[in-house]
């Protein structure tokens, strides 16, 4: 999970009580903290708590947290214990935990289906039972917020909006769960489920950055949008004049379907804007007159293909801008917290000041010391250590102890333990044929082979239903390509050595879809060799074994250089992106529980006609492409899953017309804008963002390995944090940047 500094405002901000001052800057310089809100000097000799101070300060360095809180011993225990995987995990455990009982809050969405023709009456839990479990998590978060306050100390919290914020949708979800329970559940409206999503954003520094860019790109947007809006009603009025009623009733069908009013006109070209409804609003009038599609071209062209990728350009363009310098302010409080492990370190060990003129450095055992200390991945601890043992003097210099952590920056790069020795001339050769890079190029042809094979009985056998298929052909195909995968993996075991063989990621991919395939096959033989009923027919475990030996085939993707740096990019944004996905998360729950709010219960079952309200809908026919016709029941806004699910739908567009024309025919025309609030915010603003980072990333990752082999990207992992992506667009804070706001700190003083 994404560890969150307790501070996400600038590192810029001036402390009251403490920092330099520059009208009377003293002579010597002095370390001290504060404990209370007041300043309590340390004792040059305490080279315990130096230490814990520096610990602390790398191990902020290295999550690019802000080192403004609290340095005594005791806040810095909690400090760590705050920060510690058993209380992030455990928090967003519990953030999970409230955010997921909207799936079984009223509405319910524990049902098999959310069709309403066939949906089983809801389960509902009693009243008391998820508002037990939200007053549990208000506990834990209360918590939480009271740590944060503590750390960091009371001024600075009154500096962060977030936490600030924080205080306020705790405190405001806690009243809305009390008027819920003195209502005894019976209210339609719960406030405190459109709140639940800040406790996501507030978890995460990247997540709150990446919000405020997004914040900050609006502005730069507005005038394409505004374009966009101007280009569209000027066609739908074109379009309104073109396509008017006339004499003729056959030829008024343009007009009776897209062009009747201007809300109906608006709606399909809007839909047109996104090609969901191409070529069928064309289609009535093109049949009569083939010029009439020079109005749809040119519409479609202008607008789709000329200002919606303008659009995809400026977002591209203005958050990264943003985004960059957010992130130079990530680079700035690295650079701090390496510079502030540095101060205590250096102060403890002179007993006084270390400015330039009498620095001694640090000593290699204490940095050695901390280093033990700190919590962080074991591949870069051994590299920082074995660099400060290879420095000379017995001491570190304030340059050298910069230098030392760069190796945070630096690409992981494998090495695989050597081959095994064998006194076989014949075992030697053996083993140099195997350990080959072709070895892996024939075991690819032969798991290229079994799937020519699969493909091949499939297209024989598509026709004839499951119990007139030959299984034992499939059968026999698949033991004789399971026995060659086993030799394969066998070998390379003997040529590389166990530990050799693990050691490469494809391997352990290769291995383990191998071993499964093998116990499915000894599970096949054992279980149809006696004739008692079995859980699985034979058809269906061949059909398991045969989705396995098709998901294998993935085993080639490394060995492909542009292949492998695609599905690299992809695990990458997965990995190191999640404040993306985390915020896209938000945005889903809360049209999720706008949308259940508006339009809960608005389309009944067909057997509920008396329902309808709307007298339009109610003579209203089934018409062709419409919701009724295309049978789009279990798309609904009737519980949280379900409407998840069409939010997904009309974020791919395809069709998102039908769900406009439904809810408008049995609500209201306003509808429309709740849905096109959703196009804009996930298909327009969302998509191209996201968009955008792929991009970013790929030519990040394509920039950096384009000199090196396929194999030589096996065993390098290029570290593709949003940091490091901008690394090479950022500037190195100065030494006056970086004294400043060691200066400013509010509870660390360092005087000269």
């Amino acid at each position: 999970m994404e560890t969150e500094p307790l501070l996400t405002g600038s590192t810029d901000q001036r402390s009251v009580d403490y920092g330099f001052r520059s009208g009377n800057p003293p002579k010597a310089r002095r370390l001290s903290y504060s404990a209370t809100g007041h300043s309590c000097y340390v004792d040059w000799g305490d080279e315990a708590l130096s230490i814990q101070q520096a610990v602390v300060f790398i191990e902020d360095a290295i999550q690019y947290r802000s080192i403004n809180h609290r340095v005594d011993s005791r806040s810095l225990w909690l400090y760590r214990w705050y920060y510690s995987r058993i209380y992030q995990w455990g928090l967003g455990a519990v953030i999970a935990l409230i955010l997921a009982l909207a799936f079984i809050e009223k509405p319910s969405s524990l049902t098999a289906t959310s069709d309403p023709r066939y949906k089983l009456p809801h389960w509902e839990p009693p009243c008391g039972l998820t508002e037990s479990i939200e007053m549990v998590c208000f506990m834990v978060f209360a918590l939480d917020l009271t740590l944060k306050i503590y750390l960091i100390g009371w001024d600075e919290f009154r500096k962060n909006k977030w936490l600030i914020g924080y205080m306020v949708v705790l405190a405001g979800s806690v009243i809305d769960w009390t008027l819920s329970l003195s209502m005894f559940c019976e209210e339609h409206l719960r406030i405190r489920r459109l709140l639940r999503p800040f406790f996501l954003l507030q978890n995460s520094s990247l997540m709150k950055k990446t919000l405020k860019c997004i914040k900050r790109t609006l502005p730069e947007i507005a005038s394409v949008i505004l374009l966009l809006a101007l280009h569209l009603c000027l066609f739908t009025m074109f379009g309104m004049l073109l396509f008017s009623k006339g004499e003729d009733p056959e030829k008024n069908e343009e007009w009776r379907i897209y062009f009747r009013n201007f809300p109906q006109s608006l709606t399909s070209l809007l839909v047109l804007l996104t090609t969901a409804n191409n070529p069928d609003v064309m289609i009535p009038a093109y049949s009569l007159n083939r010029g009439y599609s020079i109005f749809f071209i040119l519409f479609s062209g202008f607008g789709t293909y000329f200002l919606m990728n303008l659009l995809t350009a400026i977002i591209y363009n203005q958050f990264r801008g943003y985004l960059l310098m957010s992130v130079q302010t990530s680079i700035l409080r690295r650079r701090l917290g390496i510079r502030a492990a540095f101060e205590v370190l250096c102060s403890s060990a002179q007993g006084a000041s270390c400015s330039a003129e009498n620095e001694t450095g640090v000593k290699v055992e204490t940095v050695l010391q901390v280093m033990r200390l700190v919590q962080m991945k074991s591949y870069y601890r051994r590299a920082v250590v074995t660099k400060a043992q290879q420095l000379s003097g017995g001491s570190i210099t304030r340059e050298a102890f910069q230098i030392l952590f760069d190796e945070l920056d630096k690409d992981r790069i494998e090495e695989h333990p050597p081959l095994p020795e064998y006194s076989s001339p014949f075992l030697q050769k053996l083993q140099f044929i195997f350990s080959h890079y072709y070895v892996t190029v024939v075991g690819n042809l032969i798991a290229l082979a079994n799937m020519l094979c699969i493909c091949v009985l499939l297209l024989v056998e598509s026709d004839k239903p499951v119990s007139e298929r030959d299984d034992y052909v499939f059968e026999v195909v698949n033991c004789f390509f399971i026995v060659l995968y086993l030799l394969e993996m066998l070998l390379k075991i003997f040529a590389f050595g166990w530990r050799g063989y693990v050691s490469y990621r494809n391997n352990i991919f290769d291995g383990l879809m191998t071993i499964i395939l093998l116990v499915l096959q000894i599970s096949i033989f054992a279980t149809y060799k006696y004739p008692y009923p079995h859980w699985l027919s034979l058809w269906e475990m061949v059909r398991l074994v045969n989705m396995l030996i098709i998901f294998r085939f993935l085993r080639v993707i490394p060995t492909i250089k542009l292949m492998s740096l695609v599905a690299s990019t992809l695990v990458d944004l997965v990995k190191n992106l999640r404040a993306f996905a985390g915020i896209l998360v938000v945005v889903y729950y809360i049209f999720a529980v706008l949308g259940i709010w508006l339009f809960e219960g608005a389309i009944p079952a067909p057997g509920n006609a008396s329902l309808i309200t709307n007298s339009s809908t109610a003579n209203f026919s089934m018409e062709c492409g419409t919701y009724e016709q295309l049978g789009y029941w279990p798309n609904n806004f009737d519980d949280f899953a379900s409407t998840l699910v069409l939010l997904y739908n009309i974020m791919v567009v395809n069709n998102w017309q039908v769900f406009i024309d439904a809810y408008s025919r049995y609500t209201t025309r306003w509808s429309m804008l709740y849905f096109v609030s959703w196009w804009l915010t996930s298909s327009v603003m969302w998509v191209n963002l996201f968009v955008a980072l792929i991009l970013e990333s790929f030519i990040y990752k394509w920039d950096r390995s384009h000199t090196s082999s396929a194999s030589e990207m096996e065993n390098t992992r290029l570290q593709t944090t949003v940091q490091l992506m901008f690394r090479e667009h950022i500037q190195e804070p100065t030494e006056e940047e970086l004294m400043s706001q060691l200066h400013q700190h509010p509870h660390l003083n360092i005087n000269q």
